[in-house]
């Protein structure tokens, strides 16, 4: 019984989350107790202790630089099956999470910048609260059960997948340094390899993971920060095949999911959540910089979800997703202002080699705002949805759409056991090549 209930735990969709916040909660205790001085020797320790290591390989950065790469490759992943064969793959189940997804990086955006105006250096931080944090969004809601509709978990989970995407997109073009033309050179041959591998139908797992590697190594020697080679790593690996033989993508997405949500995600959140409030006096901590940040999660995440889907069922570019109203949608969008570790990693980016005080008050901006966020969401959700969700609730994997199949719900309700990554049985990857 106590391996079963064990075992339980573990595989609960809001294990992810709860891992999350004891490791950031865990962070912020050391580093404002005596055990400050232990903290900062675990994330400083050296890969090596002899001499020859450089002083800057510790583990702070092999973690930033290195496993979250990982944890990009599983999204790189999630964000393929997604378009290939999950809820956005098709124009009308895409449009509402995707317009849903540009004004909760839009209005956000805004709102930071409104706040900031006065301080041009902390305009960097703009894209800050633009990101939306997956595993503590789909954690918290999952503490509400059966009372959430399936329909309502797939919008927030496509809607944070393509959140994700558009983050990656704005750290590639707005948080680089100089670029180093060669080691671009060399990483577009290493993409155009593994692109003719796809083509040419190469299913050797550990030769994408190999040329991968490469790749990470050329991206990191370009300007270009390093993780993004995960994503565009995940989107090369071939992910369907004939029902006889075995999915590459689905088979690395199921051997990665329990390392990045049980260990990557957590020690990023320990090594980047730490942070000391020695010497910062009670009027920093409602510095332009935090307000700007916590406004735009708190505030600007659901406005800008609101105004853009109202807009666009008005203008009938999309629809809702079936079986759930706006106030369902306002309320999930409050939960999307938890922004953990999409923001401390930009915020990294934005001012991590800028005045120290400075990073520190981002983090306090962006952990107040996800706490909001997460407590308005759960109660706004909690006070709208039925203390049972109905079984007549139609929902699959579909976004909309009343002519969602059984089979797809029943898709649906499986995908949503397990994150980062989901994929359908076997059988339903029959006869696709991608």
């Amino acid at each position: 019984m106590i391996a079963a209930s064990l075992r339980r735990m573990i595989t609960h969709p809001a294990t992810g989350g709860v891992l999350l916040f004891v490791a950031a909660l865990a962070a912020i205790v050391m580093a404002n107790t005596d055990a400050r001085a232990l903290y900062n020797v675990i994330i400083h320790f050296p890969a090596q202790s002899n001499s020859a290591t450089p002083s800057h390989l510790t583990l702070l950065t092999m973690v930033n630089d290195g496993l979250i790469a990982v944890f990009f490759l599983a999204v790189g992943l999630e964000i393929k099956y997604e378009l290939l064969q999950g809820a956005l793959n098709s124009r009308t189940r895409a449009a509402f999470p995707a317009i849903a997804a540009l004004g909760g990086m839009v209005a956000p955006a805004v709102i930071y910048s409104l706040v900031t105006a006065g301080t041009p250096v902390l305009r960097a931080g703009w894209a800050i609260p633009a990101a939306t944090d997956i595993a503590f969004a789909v954690g918290v809601l999952t503490l509400l059960g059966t009372r959430v509709p399936v329909s309502l978990k797939v919008f927030l989970l496509a809607l944070a997948i393509i959140d994700d995407l558009g983050a990656i997109v704005i750290i590639a073009l707005f948080y680089n340094t100089t670029l180093e033309p060669l080691a671009l050179a060399a990483a577009g041959a290493v993409i155009g390899i593994m692109a003719l591998m796809n083509r040419a139908n190469v299913r050797f797992l550990s030769l994408y993971l190999l040329l991968g590697a490469v790749l990470w190594g050329c991206i990191l020697l370009s300007g270009i920060h390093a993780t993004l080679a995960g994503v565009m790593v995940g989107g090369l690996i071939p992910l369907t095949l004939p029902a006889s033989e075995v999915s590459p993508a689905r088979a690395l997405g199921h051997r990665l999911q329990p390392w990045v949500v049980y260990l990557i995600l957590p020690l990023f959140a320990f090594a980047n959540a730490g942070i000391s409030l020695q010497g910062v006096a009670p009027g920093h901590l409602t510095s332009f910089l935090s307000l700007g940040i916590a406004a735009g999660l708190v505030v600007g995440k659901p406005l800008g979800i609101v105004l853009f889907t109202a807009a666009a069922v008005k203008l009938k570019l999309a629809r809702l997703p079936a079986g759930i109203a706006f106030r369902h949608i306002a309320a999930a969008a409050v939960l999307c202002g938890i922004g953990f570790t999409m923001s401390i990693f930009i915020a990294n980016l934005a001012f991590g080699h800028d005045v120290p005080e400075r990073i520190v008050l981002a983090k306090v901006g962006i952990l107040s705002g996800s706490v909001i966020a997460a407590v308005l969401g759960y109660l706004l959700l909690r006070a709208i949805l039925p203390q049972q969700q109905s079984s007549g609730v139609s929902a699959g994997r579909g976004l909309t759409d009343e002519g969602n199949t059984r089979a797809q719900l029943a898709n649906g309700k499986e995908s949503l056991r397990s994150w980062p990554v989901r994929f359908p049985p076997q059988p339903a990857l029959a006869g696709l090549r991608a």
